[in-house]
């Protein structure tokens, strides 16, 4: 995803998505937090805030992400955050260091989910909490079709990929080999957010879909995809801009 300061906010487009995970989070003032595929950082710094006793260290494939996310740390004077370019499934962490981990949609795209879950365990204190917010599946995601890229399939859903922990059962059988208890599911159900209006809405689509997603249609088959795609988020247009539905989960569990 781009970072703020791009033509597409992914922290403006979960607004809502991110107060559920906040207030599902509950960091204390003395946690220390692990926030996974923290992208721009919002989460860690709205983390770190909320433990001023504590810290919040974020993890992200992405060093442009993370030129970002300090950045704006230093901008905010956060003193208590650090951000970390890692892959979750492998990095060493610090054993048994954090009091809590949290991901907002950074969870799914692990290769091997029942190893990440098991390192990421090994990284939390016992009795220490994972919450994470996923994407539930793209049939209940109407934002799916808009970001669908022509010619270009989704990733499948028994694979690594947006929709990898949609399934509450599967999702549920991984955490619990992987060590974790307590393990519930909480709905939510808010739209996402994609520009005031249809103009905003269509250049924050265009700048995720890859460059080569139009250059390798033909003239005719492109502007068809693009006049679809402008159809769909007119439709989708209201006084608070272009929203359209999603379902995700809110998932906790303990070690």
């Amino acid at each position: 995803m781009t970072v703020p300061g791009d033509v597409f906010d992914y922290d403006t487009e979960l607004r809502l998505h991110n107060e559920h995970l906040r207030a599902a989070a509950r960091v204390g003032p003395r946690d220390r937090v692990l926030d996974l595929g923290c992208g721009a950082g919002l989460t860690t710094r709205q983390a770190a805030r909320a433990a001023p006793a504590g810290s919040a260290t974020g993890v992200d494939l992405s060093a442009r992400m993370l030129d970002r996310a300090r950045q704006l740390a230093a901008d905010e004077g956060l003193t208590n955050v650090t951000f970390e370019q890692a892959d979750a499934q492998t990095h060493r962490f610090p054993p048994e260091h954090f009091d809590l981990c949290i991901s907002r949609f950074g969870t799914m795209f692990f290769a091997d989910p029942g190893a990440a879950f098991d390192n990421i365990r090994g990284a939390l204190r016992p009795g220490g909490r994972l919450v994470m917010i996923v994407w539930q599946g793209p049939d209940l995601n109407e934002w799916v079709a808009a970001i669908r890229q022509p010619g270009v399939a989704m990733a499948p859903a028994d694979g690594p990929g947006m929709f990898s922990l949609a399934d509450p059962v599967i999702t549920r059988g991984i955490l619990t080999t992987a060590g974790y208890s307590n393990i519930t599911f909480t709905e939510v159900d808010e739209p996402v957010y994609y520009g005031a209006d249809s103009a905003a809405a269509l250049d924050a689509v265009l700048s995720l879909w890859e460059d080569q997603a139009l250059a390798d249609l033909d003239t005719a088959t492109a502007e068809r995809a693009l006049a679809r795609l402008r159809d769909y988020l007119d439709a989708h247009r209201s006084d608070g801009g272009v929203l359209l539905d999603s379902r995700a989960w809110i998932v906790t569990a303990q070690t």
